[in-house]
């Protein structure tokens, strides 16, 4: 079996990867979020608290952009603002307890079905391939 040229790999990869993304958002009940939300709130768990100018510069933003995203989130009740202590004039964006629970339970929906369609779908032996296959797609990630 001959090896695919790289842009029909590059081409399956893309469309694999987007049918089990639509997959998996399949799992959790609809939201109205916008993927500039979504960074948002991603970078938030990930990262911690920030403020509106921190969370521009890491989403390559302008801060007033940044600032009605953050509003639209506070709306929702997904974060809400602190003072820093470090510096009171400064307020501290971070996710809202309930909103966390809420993600916590999203990515559990997300990783049962997961791991339901691993079981079913794959053998042990294209588990391992799997594996190695994850370790590659995180370098392709991190490029």
């Amino acid at each position: 079996m001959s090896e695919p040229p790289t842009t029909q790999l590059a081409g399956d990869l893309r469309i694999a990867l987007a049918k089990l993304h639509r997959r998996l958002r399949e799992q959790t009940r609809p939201h109205d979020l916008t993927s500039a939300q979504q960074s948002v709130l991603l970078r938030l768990d990930r990262d911690g608290p920030a403020t509106v100018s921190a969370l521009a510069r890491a989403e390559g933003v302008k801060p007033q952009s940044m600032r009605m995203t953050v509003a639209s989130l506070e709306t929702m009740r997904a974060v809400r603002g602190d003072a820093d202590p470090n510096d009171g004039r400064q307020t501290l964006i971070s996710l809202t307890p309930a909103f966390r629970a809420e993600l916590t339970a999203r990515r559990a929906a997300k990783n049962d079905w997961l791991h339901r369609a691993l079981q079913a779908q794959l053998s042990p032996r294209e588990h391992a391939q799997l594996a190695r296959a994850v370790a590659l797609l995180q370098l392709l990630a991190d490029y």
